[in-house]
């Protein structure tokens, strides 16, 4: 059992809970909603979220999709532990049994992979958020929040490498990151995945994007599409657009075009 400080936080207003830790580690929030939104499917599917933390935007797709199948995937020990507490509690009941965690490392290759428990070939949709700062940015003491934030050289490519191993054939990758990484996501994608589609999300209108939304499609020979960008905030104040508050409350899906 973890002796760390956390918290008990509510999301989906109150459709599911997350216990987090406080003061040290990554703290999930919006991020997670809107790249759990990127996930649509109307039947039964099979989702795994890559470097799921205390397992937030994973629980998020369970939470707002009934018959989702979702596989946590984590290499931290504790953070693993968070998200088996967070699906024990009784507020997640309704789709805990939907929901399993692995621990393991994304960048596992092959065979290794496999044995890990990520088979190739296995899941409609595979989505991440991954560390998004430059190593060399990193200056913080607390080693849990540097790993969840601090980025490798080739993260890119070796996460989607993963992701484009393990998602079937048609399936899709979804993932949300800082819009300087564009051209390296693009890159990782390379022939593994197509059709990508690329959504700016900007604080107010005017204002430069603070995240990109992602999603391509295994196997596909589509060209790019860049999106018209998603808002956050009207001028002038902090609430949150009707669309963009759909879409961070679990009321609705950011479908592809």
């Amino acid at each position: 059992m973890t002796t760390t400080a956390e918290t008990v936080d509510a999301f989906h207003r109150g459709r599911f809970h997350l216990i987090q830790p406080l003061g040290q580690g990554h703290r999930s929030g919006m991020d997670a909603m809107l790249l759990a939104a990127l996930v649509s499917c109307e039947r039964s599917c099979r989702v795994a979220d890559l470097g799921a933390g205390a397992g937030a935007a994973g629980m998020a797709v369970a939470s707002r999709l009934p018959e989702a199948e979702v596989l946590l995937v984590e290499r931290s020990p504790l953070m693993a532990d968070f998200a088996r507490r967070s699906l024990a509690l009784p507020e997640n009941t309704r789709f805990a049994a939907r929901v399993a965690v692995l621990e393991a490392d994304v960048a596992l290759n092959g065979k290794a992979r496999v044995a890990a428990g990520l088979p190739d070939d296995a899941f409609d949709h595979v989505i991440m958020n991954p560390p998004f700062n430059d190593a060399a940015d990193r200056r913080t003491p607390d080693r849990l929040k540097a790993e969840a934030h601090a980025m490798s050289d080739d993260l890119f490519e070796t996460w989607i490498k993963t992701a484009g191993a393990i998602t079937k054939p048609g399936g899709q990758l979804s993932l949300i990151a800082r819009p300087e990484s564009i051209a390296e996501i693009i890159a990782a994608c390379g022939r593994r995945f197509g059709g990508i589609e690329i959504t700016p999300l900007l604080p107010r209108a005017g204002e430069n994007a603070v995240r990109i939304l992602v999603t391509a499609i295994k196997q596909s020979r589509k060209r790019l599409v860049l999106r018209a960008p998603l808002t956050m905030h009207a001028e002038g104040t902090h609430h949150f657009s009707p669309e963009v508050d759909d879409l961070n409350n679990g009321r609705a899906a950011y479908c592809r075009r």
